[in-house]
């Protein structure tokens, strides 16, 4: 194992959908999402190089992030909400979204090796976690509890590029809404406008069409949501695992030598 890294924590604040452009909502959750309430949260990470000083980055890249991603929130509101969990089961959890409600973003900065964790060697598991957000702490609010879904940290390597790490429960969806609002996210933050993104078509769709009431009753007892409490947190990532990791990259060549291996083995396949 390698020495423990320095992160400095830069600033850390909540980002909101501009004020007034998102009403009061509410989401109900169905059967396809009970089963996933209990699981540990998705982490994703992703990096940029970029030979960037930390006054740049302060003072140019990281209020353009918090710029684009207000903007974006405007239309993927539930990442600024909060799973609201009712001690029964006779009352379906739900994804609420109430004027104010906001992401948590933290800005940060390590000493981390960025082309050691970008290079295509094994790396060791502990060193990414550093760089992963924690959810905000559940709370207990009259009848129900809330767990914040999502949050962000964006950290700095001096003079080499930044990460963005994302944390986001399993009730915000599959992979492709994620990409969505990544996507999304990272053309306003490239253009510094939404126009063309509110006619790209990849505008997310929130309305629950499949509705089986009796599979919503018998999914929801299962799912034991009178074990949540105040003291619920979701499981965060923590070390030392001694596992690695690897990349495993696939050139244009080594793809175009699998396909013409597949296609003289098995013609009929393409």
């Amino acid at each position: 194992m390698g020495s423990l890294p320095t992160m400095s924590i830069l600033e850390e604040s909540q980002v909101s959908p501009p004020p007034a452009t998102v009403c009061d909502r509410s989401l109900p959750l169905t059967f396809f999402d009970f089963s996933w309430l209990t699981l540990p949260p998705i982490n994703t990470l992703f990096f940029y190089e970029l030979p960037i000083t930390k006054t740049e980055f302060t003072e140019t890249i990281v209020p353009n992030l918090k710029n684009s991603l207000s903007i974006t929130l405007q239309h993927f509101y539930p990442f600024a909400g909060n799973l609201i969990i009712f001690p029964s089961p006779d009352q379906k959890p739900e994804i609420r979204y109430i004027e104010g409600d906001s992401v948590k973003v933290t800005i940060a900065e390590c000493n981390l090796d960025f082309n050691d964790l970008t290079g295509n060697h094994p790396r060791e598991c502990d060193k990414f976690y550093h760089l992963i957000p924690l959810l905000k702490q559940t709370t207990k609010v009259s009848d129900f509890i809330t767990i914040p879904v999502f949050s962000v940290q964006v950290t700095l390597f001096p003079n080499n590029g930044f990460s963005i790490g994302m944390t986001n429960h399993h009730s915000l969806g599959d992979a492709s809404t994620r990409f969505c609002f990544l996507k999304a996210w990272t053309f306003i933050a490239q253009s510094g406008t939404d126009k063309l993104f509110l006619t790209n078509g990849t505008l997310p769709v929130y309305d629950r069409l499949v509705k089986y009431p009796k599979l919503d009753e018998s999914y929801l007892k299962n799912a034991k949501v009178e074990t949540f409490n105040e003291e619920y947190q979701p499981q965060s990532l923590s070390g030392p695992t001694d596992k690695l990791r690897a990349t495993v990259i696939l050139t244009r060549s080594v793809v175009n030598r699998l396909k013409k291996l597949v296609s003289t083995q098995l013609p009929t396949v393409l």
